[in-house]
C-alpha cells in the first residue's frame, strides 16, 4: 500500500477529532494530540497515529477517563505530586509543568510525581519543554511485563524508557529517550504490522528461545540492552516511577490491568534541575558546547536528538507520510 502525505497540522486534527469521538473532552484530547504530532513530526511513527487504536481502546473499555482533570499540589518546596484521576498523561503533564519549573527555579531542582496517570507517548516530548525553559530534565515511567530480568526467564519488567535532555542556550537542545529494551515495544509492534524481521538478540519467544519474529516477541519478551546493564536500568526505573512516588510497579500494573491494548494506570517520575544554581552561573553553557564539539568533530558521530531535528524541520516543510494501514485503521476508529 502507498503511503499518504499529511500536514503536521493534519495530523493533529486527525488526531484529536479521532479522540473527540470517542470520550475526550476537548482538554484531554488536545493534549494526546499534540504529543501524537510530535512524535509524527519527529518520525517516531511507533508513537504516533499507530497509537489511537490502543488510546480509543481504553476509552471504550472504560479504564480511561476521558474527561478527567489533574490535582497538583506541593508535598515540599521542590516536591510535585499530579494525581491524574485516572487520565491519560499528557493533559496532567502539560498542567503541572509550569509547577515543576518555577520549582527548580526557586530550589535549584525540583522533582514531579505523577499518580494515576495513563502513559502512552514518548519521553522526550514531555522532556523538550522543560529544557526549552533553560533546565536539566529526566523523566522516567514503566508500563507491563516485557523485558526479563538479567538471568531471568520470565518478563518483569517494562520496556521503561529514560529521557535525559540538557539545556543550548544557542542551539537545539541535547536530549535523549531510550528504552531500558534492545527495543522499544512500540518499535516490535510496528515491525510486526509491517512485516519485518527484528535483529537478533532482540527477544525470545513465549517458550524463551530466541526469535527474530516481531510476533514471537510480542507473546514472548524483549531483552534488556546490555544484559544485567539493562536490567538495572530497568530495575532503576521501576523503583523510580513505582515504589518512590506510591505507583504500581510493572507487574502490578499487569494484574491489574484488563488487556484491552492501551496503556496501564501507572507512574511516572520527573525532575528538573536549574545548572545556575550549581556553582558555574555565566560559565556552565559555554563549557558545555566544548564536549558537544568534540562529538560533532569526529566522522559520524551526532549529538542525540539531531536525528529527530532534521525530521522536524523536514516535516515541517513537507509533511508528514501516514502509512494507508493506520489510515484505514483510524477510519474506522
Amino acid at each position: 500500500m502507498s503511503n499518504i502525505l499529511l500536514t503536521v497540522e493534519d495530523v493533529r486534527q486527525l488526531a484529536s477529532e479521532c479522540l473527540l469521538r470517542n470520550g475526550c473532552d476537548e482538554a484531554n484530547a488536545a493534549a494526546v494530540a499534540d504529543i501524537i504530532t510530535r512524535a509524527e513530526t519527529d518520525g517516531c511513527h511507533s508513537h504516533g497515529l499507530m497509537r489511537l487504536a490502543g488510546y480509543v481502546a481504553a476509552l471504550k473499555s472504560g479504564k480511561v477517563d476521558g474527561t478527567a482533570r489533574p490535582k497538583i499540589r506541593n508535598l515540599a518546596p521542590a516536591i510535585i505530586q499530579v494525581n491524574g484521576g485516572g487520565g491519560f498523561a499528557p493533559l496532567a503533564l502539560e498542567q503541572s509543568r509550569s509547577h515543576l519549573v518555577e520549582a527548580a527555579r526557586s530550589n535549584g531542582l525540583a522533582a514531579l510525581a505523577l499518580v494515576n496517570i495513563h502513559h502512552f507517548g514518548a519521553l522526550w516530548c514531555e522532556v523538550e519543554p522543560v529544557v526549552e525553559a533553560g533546565l536539566c530534565a529526566m523523566a522516567c515511567t514503566s508500563y507491563k511485563p516485557a523485558v526479563l530480568p538479567a538471568g531471568g526467564h520470565e518478563a518483569l519488567y517494562g520496556t521503561n524508557p529514560v529521557a535525559f535532555g540538557w539545556p543550548r542556550p544557542t542551539a537545539f537542545p541535547v536530549i535523549f529517550d531510550q528504552a531500558s529494551a534492545v527495543m522499544a515495544r512500540g518499535e516490535v509492534m510496528l515491525a510486526a504490522r509491517e512485516g519485518h524481521e527484528l535483529p537478533a538478540g532482540t527477544g525470545v519467544d513465549a517458550d524463551g528461545n530466541p526469535t527474530t519474529d516481531p510476533n514471537k516477541v510480542l507473546k514472548g519478551a524483549l531483552l534488556a540492552f546490555g544484559g544485567y546493564k539493562g536490567a538495572s536500568i530497568a530495575m532503576m526505573v521501576e523503583l523510580l516511577a513505582g515504589g518512590l512516588i506510591g505507583e504500581s510497579f510493572s507487574f502490578e500494573a499487569a494484574e491489574r490491568d484488563n488487556g484491552d491494548g492501551g496503556p496501564p494506570q501507572g507512574g511516572e517520575f520527573m525532575f528538573a534541575i536549574d545548572p545556575a544554581m550549581f556553582g558555574d552561573a555565566d560559565g556552565w553553557s559555554d563549557h558545555s558546547e566544548k564536549l558537544f564539539e568534540k562529538i560533532e568533530a569526529q566522522d559520524g558521530a551526532r549529538l542525540p536528538g539531531e536525528r529527530r531535528r532534521r525530521n522536524r524541520e523536514h516535516s515541517v516543510a513537507n509533511g508528514v507520510e501516514i502509512s494507508q494501514t493506520v489510515m484505514e485503521q483510524i477510519k474506522g476508529l
